[in-house]
């Protein structure tokens, strides 16, 4: 679990060119960033049996979760000041079905354990809308706030320790309590779902297609020995990828957030193109697996919470996609951890709080963990998507607005950009 910051190689070779993308469709970005959440929204918009809405709504709503600690849950995201925040947490667990691709993290004493390896916090701004989407590292240590167990009893606070040991202390309130203690954000809604239920996901629309650099990836902690190029990854392969640091050039966890959002990128690509959202099947297979594959916040489980989130999205283009990863600096009491760079996170904070647009000023080549994909020269420029006759005029920026330059040590990259994971095939055996 090294966060160590090796130097990234300046070298590089990329396999698939691809310009910038065209802005997402209605309702197709939601399920990019709450996909299994908004499936039902997804549903219910394509025209697929009215009655599976209320239907799929019923069943995730078993399970869920309050959040503690949280201010009041928004009753319209539409007239809400200054946006709303959704937490969205990864979890490591010893599945049965896929435990033999985690080694020794899912035997002897700590077979049962679970981690909350990714976290990423969703910022949908005020109009004009945005969204910014914030992964905090694994290995960050931060502050953990007192937590309430589901049984009711409490856990201490803790001064200093890894982010990803929050949903030990109490499960995704927790994790929610902890971010929030640490971004100042009000996070009402939240949802978890494990590494395994990701390839329930990823099988329901057919797999991602990623993108592989650097001569290839090989690493043999998650059992990957793939040449370079394009990839359709779905099933264990999913898994797989999502999981890797060792077969990427930097070998560490701030590499592996850059390889996920990659993934995530090409996830929205998928979900907005013709094959899933002109197919009524593929959308109500992806709505019924949502649902069985999540743990809500109660705030969540309304259906009308779900539409309104889907329509305050709708309309933003991908350039005003941002994903970050929230600033750090090596722990100097560990080089292998990390610990929060407050003053960089201040101007982020800052940005958001103002709703304005953001640009990364962080090479990804130095990221370690992808390559930015050039734009092949005889590519034709994508066609403009046609006006939206019910767009709200205050959601586009405004003309030569000029955006505002994040700190160079927070890395990340817009949805409009394609990047290739930077393999390393002479990482590990």
């Amino acid at each position: 679990m090294s966060s160590t910051h090796k130097p990234a190689r300046r070298g590089r070779r990329t396999v698939a060119r691809h310009g910038e993308l065209s802005s997402p469709s209605p309702f197709g970005f939601i399920l990019k960033l709450i996909g299994i959440v908004a499936a039902v929204v997804l549903v219910s918009g394509a025209g697929v049996a009215a009655y599976a809405a209320t239907d799929f709504t019923s069943s995730f709503a078993e399970g869920a979760v309050d959040l503690e600690g949280q201010g009041p849950v928004p009753p319209d995201i539409g007239a809400i000041e200054g946006g709303v925040d959704v937490l969205l947490v990864g979890t490591d667990e010893c599945e049965e079905e896929y435990a033999y691709l985690f080694g020794d993290r899912c035997t002897g004493a700590d077979a049962a354990g679970q981690l909350n390896d990714v976290n990423m916090l969703v910022h949908i701004s005020d109009n004009p809308r945005r969204v910014t989407v914030v992964s905090f590292p694994r290995d960050l240590m931060v502050p953990i706030p007192s937590c309430t167990r589901e049984d009711g009893s409490t856990t201490s606070a803790m001064s200093k320790t890894q982010i990803n040991s929050a949903w030990g202390y109490g499960g995704l309130s927790c994790v929610a309590k902890t971010i929030k203690e640490l971004s100042g954000q009000n996070i009402p809604f939240a949802a978890k779902v494990s590494f395994g239920n990701v390839i329930n996901i990823t099988d329901a629309i057919g797999g991602v297609d990623v993108c592989i650099g650097n001569g290839g990836i090989k690493d043999k902690y998650t059992a990957i020995n793939w040449p370079a190029g394009p990839r359709t990854i779905q099933g264990v392969e999913a898994l797989q990828f999502l999981r890797t640091r060792h077969g990427l050039q930097n070998g560490s966890d701030l590499a592996r957030i850059s390889n996920q959002q990659q993934y995530m990128s090409s996830l929205a690509r998928k979900l907005v193109s013709d094959e899933v959202l002109s197919n009524p099947a593929t959308l109500y297979k992806l709505a019924a697996t949502a649902v069985d594959n999540i743990t809500p916040s109660k705030s969540l489980t309304n259906p009308m919470t779900l539409v309104q989130i889907a329509l305050a999205v709708k309309n933003v283009p991908f350039e005003d996609i941002v994903f970050v990863q929230y600033p750090v600096l090596t722990d100097p009491a560990d080089v292998n951890r990390v610990v929060p760079d407050y003053d960089s996170a201040k101007e982020l904070w800052a940005a958001l709080a103002a709703n304005e647009s953001i640009e990364v000023t962080h090479d990804q080549d130095l990221t370690g963990g992808v390559i930015v994909a050039d734009p092949q020269p005889t590519e034709a420029p994508p066609a403009e998507p046609a006006p939206d006759a019910t767009a709200d005029p205050s959601a586009t920026p405004a003309p030569g607005e000029t955006p505002v330059a994040l700190p160079n040590n927070i890395p990340g990259q817009s949805a409009a950009q394609q990047t290739c994971s930077a393999g390393n095939v002479r990482a590990n055996g």
